[in-house]
């Protein structure tokens, strides 16, 4: 009951659609339930009998016989051929009509489910995201939508449409005779155990199912986005291996589930013709003893058509109705996911860049350790923080929960005098801009891979992203390609160099003239010449902005205004270069090590200040 809930919210706003669908099907399968009715009436007129057809009495008047000549006759069956032609035109128009609304219904929920997957994915924590299958969340947002759907704006109109086809059929029968009405009705429960037996039997291995092509999918999509690994190391026979592997769990899964169906719908299929030799073993024995005629017999035979689909729709309708169930039990595992902003400011403060670390600590939720502790500091506005420390000692933690990516475990981060706890996620994020180490491009020219940060169309738009070029130290590379900006950059800035999508990916965060500017790592692609143009570049902006940057080059990180050094999740360090370089400790180490290759560099003219 409870997964039918879930199902109910998705179809209830279209409610007056179905409602068109139901009444349309009701209009058909009851007129359709005339027509044996009408053929037998056919061959009570050829043969001159009186007819007990269950037709309206209006009708009958009209096809009643005037005299007992031949020409008479064929008067009155014409007038009948004709009124079945009619009837059937009558509904091709209905079936129209239910058509174009059961693809309005399919279409609309399917576009509002895909909607509000993709808004709420959107709205997941990092966390979630960082710990997802990309793969099984594209086949919760691909067949198992399509697979909702179908059930929705198909197979439940079927559902009606098989109950409207059992009374109306059965009633047409009984005015035949009773006795082939119940023995219709008899195979009925048989056919319900054997849909019963196979639903079972769908609904515990149809998501085993959908798991394994969702790990094919996680496949293919990895190795699509990291082709260039594969090349690298010559890696497709592994991969290949790795993909042949799972696609052969799933065609011996899938072959299995077809085996299973096949043998279901083999077994109704017998049933539907034990059906029809049933009943017509029992209209030979009626015939023999008198109680029905020819005509009848030529009736019951096509009403029991009529019976046999809503026995072998069930077996349909109920094995899509388990897929349905796993399909939407899946889909729904999402959308009940704790949305990132159930935890959330409202304050939309003046960001000016004043930032201040006041005892912060943090670790996830599933961890014994704090992967910061204790982390204090301030950054003045319009100033330069470099944030250095070792592999995994914390530095990027820092500014994921400055971005609120994640929640702080202890402590607080105060933004111009207000706690970022109480400042809108969505308004906080709008005024830091944050350079990725590796930033993900559109397979669009570079135009609209700078330009697509812009919120507004601007007038100035041109002149925004060009400036933007040359900040980043990326414009005269732009103008030395073939189509310039028009240039196209491939899947993932494919066509482009590590350093070139680097530039990309900062010229586009400096369309957006935020307050505050974060990079994380994302100069380390750069040359120390570029680094340092870039830096330069930056510092002589009119609006100076917050600028954090995340390194573990020293040489980035000498010009800054204050240096924090970070070991095992904690400062052991602060200061300016000087001083810093003044005493012992791990920033003193690395420059060392690497001060000297930055003096080469300035000896030889390769690098240094502008």
């Amino acid at each position: 009951m409870e997964r039918l809930k879930k199902l109910n919210k998705w179809i209830i706003p279209y409610l007056w659609v179905l409602g068109i669908i139901l009444t349309t099907v009701l209009l058909s399968n009851v007129s359709y339930s005339y027509i044996p009715i009408m053929i037998s009436y056919i061959f009570d007129l050829l043969n001159k009998t009186n007819s007990s057809t269950s037709l309206p009495n209006w009708l009958t008047s009209i096809y009643a016989v005037t005299g007992t000549s031949s020409s008479e006759i064929l008067k009155s069956v014409l007038y009948v051929v004709f009124s079945i032609i009619a009837l059937q035109l009558i509904r091709q128009i209905i079936n129209i009509i239910s058509n174009i609304s059961r693809a309005y219904l399919s279409e609309t929920i399917s576009n509002k489910m895909k909607i509000n997957m993709y808004n709420h994915i959107s709205d997941l924590s990092f966390t979630y995201h960082k710990n997802s299958n990309v793969g099984d969340l594209i086949q919760r947002c691909t067949s198992d939508i399509t697979t909702t759907t179908r059930f929705l704006a198909n197979q439940l109109p079927q559902i009606f449409s098989i109950i409207v086809y059992l009374v109306v059929g059965c009633f047409q029968m009984s005015s035949i005779r009773s006795e082939l009405m119940f023995v219709n009705l008899a195979f009925i429960p048989v056919s319900l155990g054997l849909s019963l037996v196979y639903y079972r039997y769908v609904s515990k291995n149809y998501e085993d199912i959908e798991l394994t092509e969702s790990k094919m999918t996680t496949i293919i999509q990895e190795n699509v986005n990291g082709v260039r690994v594969v090349k690298a190391f010559a890696n497709e026979r592994f991969e290949l291996k790795k993909m042949d592997a799972v696609s052969k769990q799933f065609r011996d899964k899938r072959i299995k589930f077809n085996s299973k169906m096949a043998m279901f719908w083999g077994v109704s299929d017998g049933l539907a013709s034990l059906q029809y030799a049933v009943t017509l073993l029992v209209g030979i024995v009626l015939s023999k003893r008198g109680l029905i005629d020819t005509s009848d017999m030529v009736s019951a035979a096509l009403l029991t058509g009529i019976l046999v689909y809503p026995i072998r729709g069930l077996g349909r309708i109920i094995s899509d109705f388990g897929q349905t169930l796993v399909a939407s039990e899946r889909i729904d595992q999402i959308l009940t996911l704790p949305s990132e902003y159930e935890i959330n400011g409202t304050k939309r403060p003046v960001i000016k860049g004043n930032i201040e670390f006041k005892d912060v600590s943090f670790k996830f939720d599933d961890a014994d350790i704090n992967l910061l502790n204790r982390v204090s500091f301030k950054i003045e506005k319009g100033s330069t923080v470099a944030i250095v420390g070792k592999t995994g000692s914390g530095k990027s933690t820092i500014v994921s929960l400055l971005t609120r990516m994640i929640e702080i475990s202890s402590g607080d981060i105060i933004v111009d005098g207000v706690s970022i706890k109480d400042i809108d996620k969505k308004y906080l994020r709008s005024q830091i801009n944050y350079v990725l180490q590796e930033p993900f491009l559109y397979s669009k020219t570079l135009y609209e891979n700078i330009a697509i940060s812009l919120k507004e169309k601007s007038k100035d738009r041109e002149k925004i992203v060009m400036n933007s070029s040359k900040v980043a130290a990326l414009h005269d590379e732009a103008m030395n390609f073939e189509k310039g900006y028009e240039t196209v950059v491939g899947e993932r800035g494919a066509t482009l160099s590590g350093g070139q999508r680097q530039r990309v990916a900062i010229a586009r965060a400096l369309v957006n003239d935020s307050p505050v500017i974060i990079f994380d790592d994302s100069l380390s692609a750069l040359d120390t010449k570029t680094d340092s143009e870039v830096r330069y570049q930056m510092s002589k902006l009119e609006n100076k902005k917050t600028t954090i940057l995340i390194t573990h080059r020293t040489t980035t990180a000498k010009d800054a205004d204050l240096i924090v050094v970070i070991d095992k999740g904690s400062v052991v360090d602060l200061g300016t270069h000087e001083e810093l370089i003044s005493r012992q400790g791990f920033y003193n180490e690395l420059w060392n090590i690497q001060g000297a290759l930055f003096d080469e560099f300035n000896d030889s003219d390769l690098g240094g200040d502008k």
